[in-house]
């Protein structure tokens, strides 16, 4: 009947979620900024639906345009013409005579996906019109716009086929099983498409913006950790019982509060993000909320009911049956029982590592220039490097200054002294008069240094005009507003995801002592793996600086992910000290734990580096920190440090709570029920170490 239950229900969400379509367009600077202003002031102007391109040739030697190639060059405008609509200027040649740009204006559409359509058309059209010997490049902001949209053509398919070929790969390792690893793997699955759906309709509803990618990502991520944990206490709840329906019902009310207390934590975490000012932050916060909590409703609710239809022997080659000797407790057992009989050196150790990934920080910046946020190679990005050599860069993605018609005149002066103003060019009035729109072209190569100082030192002489109430936005300006809101973000963001942890750690272990050191560990684990990450990304793939929302990210990920772990050893150790006390609780919860909680974090770390496989540096930086944060976090936090600082304290890690009380060494059950009940494959004799 559950199973029925469950299949009515996935049913239905199809049903009602079925051709819902997320929102377009990804702002990435606070809606309240300077430049949010400007882009909003635009629509008063005609025209306001137009983007524009630079169509920048050169010849494939290097060498100088003749009489000849100009011509050729400007024989493209009428094609150019008849295939945007719009009209063209006449090719203009730099200075050194090596390269020609024409200007042409193009209809933007809805998102940078429609956008792209018409770069597209624009670009079929120059390739079926070639000039010997010449190469000739589409750049500019709307082009920009269009190679980010055009490059993630089939790279959210790719990504969930990566994604699943890993999630697989590492189920059947983890399972020694042919079949066993369909059953979670289906369930995660559809719960992506559920969440995919659902998190599709919110979006539209609320407007969000948000990466699919990284949703995914989780969803398969968490949801994979939530049914490793659930089957390997099943498998161990086997090993006691004939009645296999029983040992999934005692495995279920053995992992459901760690689950769900895991699941809360990066919930709450993410929620946080809705007080974030960059809309795409904000988005990215509520959408992978929901598809974690679908995450959690699928293994909890979906899973179990496809266990009990199939039985033990879904464990085949390798069911476990009741009296079986479990081997791989034992190492972990080992490794848990050393640490604990030389606590200092094991937490002088892993600190020490934790402290060396660190130094990685040292050197790190922050923001990416257009060139550098794309992984591989884009016809826009060629195009502004080479349109930097031969004329001023900041050609491509001018600013734009918005002012009272009766100050307009005042303000391009002021702007056309100061210094790295290459040009001031008028644009018209609003409909209504009232407004004046000035073209501001710079010298600086858009994202440099030096972009983003004239950007403040523009607005800085533009706001000291009188009665002008000028604004400065345009692409470089939305950058230097972008910059501003991930640190507002950051200084906000963090102390919540702080909060949030240590108010589910203290709920569940009702101490103060435990989640406070356990989110210090946690804290400085992440500040290691972002080090670490950002010097490994300069060192082998040469990116000199994180992109903005990368540290953000990273520590909420890193920080929420990381007390998931916690979660599951704590919950598991305070239930063994009633029955054996904290120290050697500490040891059977990571032995008990150990495997499971590595090959959750060895999943989650590879799902997270598949981002690497999408076109964005951003991505592919976020996978690399998140994935390395989750191993250490797994090996060193987990495996060394957490258990070095229960040996150390001992009782006194559960304060002001009493500590769980030590029972019978053996066979008795308590009051945490299940849990903490010792069969003969936990005996202590099975394990030397378990002795000590």
């Amino acid at each position: 009947m559950s199973l029925v239950l469950v299949l009515l229900a996935i049913v239905a969400a199809f049903g009602l979620l079925r051709g819902v379509e997320a929102p377009g367009g990804n702002a990435i600077a606070p809606s309240t900024s300077e430049s949010a202003e400007v882009t909003a002031l635009t629509d008063q102007f005609a025209g306001s639906d137009e983007g524009s391109v630079l169509i920048i040739a050169t010849r494939d030697d290097g060498a100088e345009l003749t009489d000849a190639e100009l011509a050729s060059v400007s024989a493209l405008v009428p094609e150019i013409d008849a295939t945007t609509g719009h009209t063209a200027s006449q090719p203009f040649s730099s200075e050194d005579e090596q390269a020609a740009v024409i200007q042409t204006g193009i209809a933007l559409g809805d998102d940078n996906t429609a956008t792209a359509d018409e770069v597209k058309a624009l670009r079929a059209t120059l390739a079926e019109n070639p000039i010997d010997g010449m190469t000739v490049l589409v750049t500019g902001g709307s082009a920009f716009g269009a190679d980010i949209a055009g490059a993630f053509e089939g790279a959210d398919f790719t990504l969930l086929m990566v994604t699943i070929g890993i999630v697989a790969l590492l189920l059947i390792l983890t399972y020694r099983s042919p079949i066993l690893w369909i059953i979670p793997l289906t369930v995660v699955a559809i719960a992506d498409r559920i969440a995919s759906l659902a998190t599709n309709a919110v979006g539209g509803v609320l407007g969000l913006r948000f990466d699919a990618g990284i949703i995914s990502v989780l969803v398969f991520g968490a949801g994979t950790n939530y049914a490793l944990l659930l089957i390997s206490r099943y498998r161990e709840e086997l090993l006691t019982t004939d009645d296999h329906r029983r040992a999934l019902a005692t495995a279920w009310r053995g992992t459901a509060p760690a689950i769900l207390a895991s699941n809360v934590t990066v919930v709450l975490s993410l929620l946080t993000l809705v007080f974030a000012v960059i809309p795409g932050t904000r988005g990215l916060g509520i959408s992978s909320a929901i598809g974690l909590i679908i995450a959690l409703l699928a293994v909890l609710f979906a899973l179990p009911p496809l266990l009990a239809v199939c039985g033990r022997g879904i464990f085949w080659p390798f069911v476990p049956r009741p009296g079986q000797p479990t081997g791989g407790r034992r190492v972990w057992g080992t490794v848990a029982g050393r640490v604990v009989r030389r606590p200092v050196v094991a937490l002088v150790a892993g600190g020490s590592l934790l402290a060396i990934m660190a130094l990685g920080l040292f050197g790190t910046s922050i923001g990416l220039t257009q060139t550098e946020k794309f992984r591989v190679a884009s016809e826009s990005a060629t195009g502004l490097d080479t349109l930097s050599e031969h004329f001023p860069a900041g050609e491509s993605q001018p600013m734009i200054v918005i002012a009272g018609s009766d100050s307009v005149d005042e303000v391009a002066t002021a702007a056309a002294d100061i210094p790295g103003v290459v040009r001031v060019t008028p644009l018209g009035e609003s409909e209504d008069g009232e407004l004046g729109k000035l073209m501001v072209t710079g010298e600086p190569g858009p994202g440099t240094p030096e972009s983003l100082a004239l950007v403040e030192e523009l607005r800085t002489v533009v706001h000291g005009v009188d009665g002008a109430d000028a604004l400065v936005g345009g692409a470089v300006a939305e950058d230097v507003d972008a910059r501003a809101g991930n640190v507002q973000d950051l200084l906000l963001i963090v102390p919540l995801v702080l909060s949030v942890s240590f108010i589910v750690l203290l709920v569940l272990l009702r101490s103060l002592v435990a989640p406070a050191l356990l989110l210090v560990v946690n804290v400085v684990s992440a500040v290691a793996a972002i080090g670490a990450g950002s010097w490994l990304s300069r060192v082998l793939f040469g990116q000199d600086a994180l992109d903005l929302q990368v540290p953000l990210l990273s520590f909420l990920f890193l920080v929420a992910l990381g007390i998931d772990y916690t979660i599951f050893l704590v919950h598991r150790a305070r239930s063994e000290a009633a029955a054996h006390g904290t120290k050697q609780g500490m040891v059977r919860a990571v032995a008990n734990t150990g495997g499971v909680i590595t090959s959750a974090g060895i999943v989650l770390a590879a799902v997270f580096a598949a981002l690497g496989m999408l076109p964005l540096v951003t991505l592919g930086q976020l996978g690399l920190i998140v994935g390395l944060g989750v191993i250490v976090d797994t090996l060193v936090v987990r495996t060394v440090i957490v258990p070095a600082l229960f040996s150390l304290l001992g009782d006194r890690i559960w304060w002001p709570s009493k500590a769980p009380k030590a029972g019978p060494p053996s066979g008795a059950p308590h009051e945490d029920g299940p849990q903490g009940r010792e069969s003969e494959h936990d005996a202590p004799h099975s394990d030397p170490v378990l002795v000590g």
